[in-house]
């Protein structure tokens, strides 16, 4: 590590891809508790960022600049970020949830990859931003990638589609709301993060215990949790802000679209998923689309995905 705790480039490098890998191991780690533990997913998913939030608001009462940066929220910012955490971390990551208790997790994956796609299609609408022919290309790509994919034998499920679709479209709103409220630069990302997370967490919490009930959850089930919150949220999120010190946004871009490969080979190896040759071609052509979509400009933010 170089000073001022900025890695060197090779090791920005290689902390962005251990920590893809984190995030692509949850995807089985979230069927691991879904099937072998019996949770339901809501109240999983509740649990996990309800965990995750106790942490990362933790943090951030540790330190002093988040405290005056609260006291001096004013109510619309209040309510741009309750609405962030409502559609980051409620909508999105229960329909996630739900998705991958209905069907292949490579499927749910697939979809929630289109995101920077429609992200930078609806841009053009909100922020003026014109789409380069890198874009278009990349655009064509990803429809053709996953029409090969759903036209294999992995296929999907009715209530799998629609929780995976309603997830892709919280996801996006929250990525453009989430870059309108960090573009504003009143509050850090921590204490975005934090808050918007505390939020969506206990919105989840309440609807998980409404429609699921009070959980019984085993001690290996407390483990995949508590792993899941402290190791792949709290951890992983640090240690890819750490990255983005080094990375230009191109460089971020490719390596987090690396996820959508990595979660077809984890979900073959661990669960069984064998995709077939349509399947295999369908996500390479997606990643390559989806990378073409992000790879707009290096002085940019990689564009917000789905990170379960």
């Amino acid at each position: 590590m170089s000073s001022g705790n900025r890695p060197s480039h090779l090791a920005a490098i290689g902390i962005a891809l251990f920590v893809t890998v984190l995030w692509s191991s949850s995807w089985v780690l979230i069927r691991w508790g879904l099937d072998s533990e019996g949770l339901k997913p809501i109240t999983f998913a509740a649990l996990r960022y309800g965990l995750a939030a106790v942490l990362v608001v933790g943090w951030m009462f540790l330190r002093e600049r988040p405290q005056r940066q609260l006291r001096r929220m004013d109510r619309p910012m209040i309510l741009q970020v309750v609405a962030l955490g409502v559609l980051m971390y409620a909508v999105t990551q229960g329909a996630l949830f739900v998705a991958l208790d209905n069907q292949p997790a490579a499927t749910t994956s697939l979809v929630l990859s289109l995101t920077p796609l429609l992200v930078a299609g609806f841009a053009v609408i909100t922020l003026a931003e014109i789409p380069s022919s890198r874009q278009i290309v990349g655009a064509v790509l990803v429809t053709m990638g996953a029409w090969l994919y759903f036209a294999g034998d992995l296929g999907a499920t009715v209530a799998g589609m629609v929780a995976a679709l309603v997830g892709l479209g919280a996801n996006v709103s929250a990525a453009l709301l989430g870059r309108h409220v960090n573009r504003q630069a009143q509050l850090s990302p921590i204490v975005v993060t934090a808050l918007s997370m505390a939020v969506g967490a206990a919105l989840l919490v309440v609807v998980g215990i409404a429609i699921e009930g009070i959980p019984t959850v085993s001690i290996q089930a407390w483990l995949i949790i508590a792993w899941l919150a402290a190791v792949n949220t709290a951890v992983a999120f640090t240690l890819w802000n750490l990255s983005l010190r080094r990375l230009s946004a191109v460089e971020s871009a490719g390596i987090n679209n690396t996820m959508l490969i990595q979660i077809a080979v984890l979900a073959w190896v661990f669960l069984d998923e064998t995709p077939g040759t349509a399947e295999l071609v369908g996500i390479l052509l997606v990643s390559t689309g989806v990378f073409l979509t992000q790879a707009i400009r290096t002085n940019m933010k990689a564009a917000a995905t789905s990170r379960p």
